[in-house]
């Protein structure tokens, strides 16, 4: 006969074995959990807005309002991106002699130090990165035409569904699963939140960083760092590497331009690894090694899009497992 602690160890690693098992399912299955789990994010996140319409307006009213609400924030996101980069795509074509100038002063740079050559820094570099960009453009649109559907037809069917669920379970059990459910909601509204904020503040810091060092489209490097600071990791790395290269080629001096590459780049390391861990793990009661690895796992497993959605996920997790007395203990190792 097994003894309680060997039951506990026991049940602990079967939770493990489950988990990975899960884990290997949902990376098989990305194209079709990803846009799912993405979607059921976004609806966690503006059902309250459409509970608290329909205390001013008729159902149907704050379910078109709902979707204005979000169909405006992305075409303001896209809006921005197109600005951002029309006004940079400029500012390199208009400097295109500069540019070869600086790819030359790179070279002879690499030659000394035993490296390879950087390449073309102009228009060839950016005809190629347009390029790169034009090939995924089908999937990611793809993906978001799945994504957007899915919360269209979600949102109105919320309702029935609590319903539904809810008028099949016992008193107990109704009240736990709103009590899981709306921490759900009110967790992935606070990611959002913190995710603009940190967003926000690296955005103005990287304008304030260029203005500093006299750097020319500080307001677009700022607007860009803004926006990229919603893509973990990859967004980070993009938001230094352009910056600096403008740097090269306006100061004519390598020194200026490692001056704001290093600067730009702790902004990053500190905003993206330390402030925002910290802010997002108080805000969603997880610790912030937690939170930078469940960024680091997600976006293994799903990409970029995973990375996106990585924290609410995690902290949908921790709720869910608290529920249930074998995988308490997950809940308690992942909570702050």
């Amino acid at each position: 006969m097994q003894s309680k602690n060997e039951t506990a160890v026991r049940d602990r690693l079967l939770t493990v074995i489950a988990l990975v098992a899960l884990g290997a399912a949902l990376k098989a299955t990305y194209s079709v959990t990803m846009p799912i789990a993405f979607a059921a994010v976004v609806l966690a996140a503006i059902w309250p807005l459409k509970r608290w319409l329909e205390r001013w307006i008729p159902a149907w009213a704050s379910y078109i309002v709902s979707l204005l609400v979000l169909a405006c924030l992305f075409v303001a996101f896209l809006a921005a991106v197109y600005v951002s980069a029309g006004q940079l795509v400029a500012a390199i074509t208009a400097r295109s002699a500069e540019f070869q100038d600086a790819e030359e002063v790179l070279t002879r740079v690499a030659a000394r130090l035993g490296m390879p050559s950087p390449g073309d820094l102009g228009a060839t570099r950016l005809i190629g990165l347009a390029g790169a960009l034009a090939s995924h453009v089908f999937r990611v649109a793809t993906y978001s035409g799945f994504i957007a559907l899915l919360v269209a037809l979600g949102l109105p069917e919320i309702s029935r569904l609590r319903h539904h669920v809810f008028g099949d379970v016992e008193d107990q059990t109704r009240r736990e699963l709103r009590e899981a459910l709306s921490a759900i909601s009110g967790q992935v509204r606070r990611y959002f939140a913190t995710t603009a904020a940190t967003s926000l503040l690296t955005g103005l810091a990287s304008a304030l960083w260029a203005l500093a060092t006299g750097l020319d489209l500080a307001l677009v490097w700022g607007l860009l760092n803004f926006l990229l600071n919603f893509v973990p990791v990859i967004g980070n790395i993009i938001g230094i590497i352009p910056p600096s290269l403008y740097a090269l080629v306006q100061f004519h001096d390598p020194a200026m331009a490692a001056i704001v590459f290093v600067g730009f780049t702790a902004l990053q390391l500190v905003i993206s690894n330390v402030v925002f861990p910290l802010f997002a793990g108080r805000q969603l009661s997880l610790s912030p090694l937690v939170v930078v690895l469940a960024m680091s796992f997600w976006g293994w497993l799903w990409g970029v899009a995973g990375a996106l959605i990585a924290v609410p996920l995690t902290a949908a997790t921790t709720i869910v497992c608290r529920q249930f007395e074998r995988t308490e203990w997950l809940a308690r190792l992942l909570s702050a």
